[in-house]
């Protein structure tokens, strides 16, 4: 049974750092694009039925893609021999609380795999 299982949320003030990481279990960890997603939980939301947004990924080739509004603050990188995917996350602000999901998929096999997610707060 595939498993995404992330850790490294937890509650950090504005300007302050977090990192996230996402172990996969039962993958071929280098045939799948890593990606995390984001989440605002429904007591923060400020646009209703927000779905979840892409924050940044990175292919089994080690290419990254950014969302604009994490540029400059966040970095993806992945460990192959780990199985592990890391979200490096800087200068965080109020607007980056939610609920950071780990993705893998590879669509030419039709593979797609989530994660349960890791609660993000930021708060002064």
């Amino acid at each position: 049974q595939v498993q995404l299982v992330e850790s490294g949320g937890g509650l950090v003030q504005p300007g302050e750092s977090l990192r996230l990481s996402c172990a996969a279990k039962n993958i071929i960890f280098n045939w799948y694009t890593m990606g995390w997603y984001r989440q605002v939980p429904d007591w923060y939301r400020q646009v209703p039925d927000k779905q979840r947004e892409l924050v940044a990924n990175v292919t089994s080739g080690g290419t990254t893609n950014y969302a604009d509004f994490v540029k400059g603050r966040f970095t993806i990188s992945r460990d192959n021999p780990k199985n592990t995917v890391y979200l490096q996350m800087d200068s965080l602000q109020h607007e980056d609380t939610a609920v950071y999901y780990c993705r893998a998929h590879r669509n030419a096999i039709g593979r797609d795999y989530w994660g349960q997610g890791t609660q993000v707060t930021v708060s002064s």
